[in-house]
């Protein structure tokens, strides 16, 4: 894979994968949607299928890591190194590239937000935060919801005979097929429904630094606070859970 293929892969993926979350969590939340307060269970299931057209769309290209986490474990399990900072680099473009683009599509409902009567903070369409605010259980969370997301991932590639981060050819790199690739945008609405309700479950350093900086910029009406003080543990979390997962695979398989 060249550098040039790696990133455009990398900011392609990330950005459809973003702007499929926040589009969801805007159609779900905001007022003047067709599809207001539909739920969780929706949300969780729009950002599977986000992962499903990212991935499949990058993965040609870059492997289709679309994550800062699953780049560091594939690191940490092969040695490579090198081109870790270009991947986050292409993923954090990405993600800031698909929040802009989530907030055009629903820029008239971003602009009803000016009605007073209607006003309401915009930063979890955007962003997590968690429902009981714990800096050490929250981390303790994102950890191992990290985990449980990286470590399968991981084992896809070892299931279908593929070393996991090579990419032979055509193939679905660390996924290791086209099929594996479904599979993980399933993982994701199951860590959704099972595992999310905490923290909203960043598991994507990525993910959630990205869109968060687009909201402190975009000029959203009524838009409240990007709360930066939460803002390193959906980033720090998914990290450690990354390395670990990354760690557990070399040591298990």
């Amino acid at each position: 894979m060249s550098n040039g293929d790696i990133f455009v892969g990398e900011v392609l993926g990330t950005a459809i994968l973003i702007m499929f979350g926040v589009g969801v969590c805007s159609a779900v939340n905001l007022h003047h949607s067709k599809a207001r307060a539909s739920g969780w269970v929706v949300i969780t299931f729009g950002w599977g299928f986000g992962v499903l057209a990212g991935a499949y769309t990058s993965a040609p290209l870059s492997g289709g890591h679309l994550n800062p986490a699953v780049t560091l474990a594939i690191a940490v399990d092969t040695g490579e190194w090198g081109k870790v900072p270009l991947y986050i680099l292409a993923q954090s473009a990405g993600a800031m590239l698909g929040a802009v683009l989530g907030f055009l599509v629903y820029y008239s409902q971003f602009q009803a937000n000016r009605e007073r009567d209607k006003a309401q903070p915009t930063l979890g369409i955007f962003a997590t935060a968690p429902e009981v605010r714990n800096p050490v259980t929250n981390m303790m969370t994102e950890i191992i919801v990290t985990i449980g997301l990286v470590l399968p991932i991981l084992s896809f590639g070892k299931n279908a005979g593929i070393g996991v981060g090579r990419i032979p050819g055509e193939d679905a790199g660390i996924y290791g097929s086209g099929i594996s690739i479904l599979l993980v945008s399933l993982l994701v609405v199951g860590i959704g429904l099972c595992l999310g309700g905490p923290t909203g479950y960043a598991i994507n350093p990525a993910r959630d630094l990205g869109p968060r900086i687009v909201h402190a910029l975009l000029p959203i009406p009524n838009k409240g606070s990007s709360d930066w003080g939460y803002s390193w543990i959906p980033v720090a979390g998914p990290v450690i859970g990354g390395l670990l997962a990354g760690l557990l695979f070399t040591v298990i398989f």
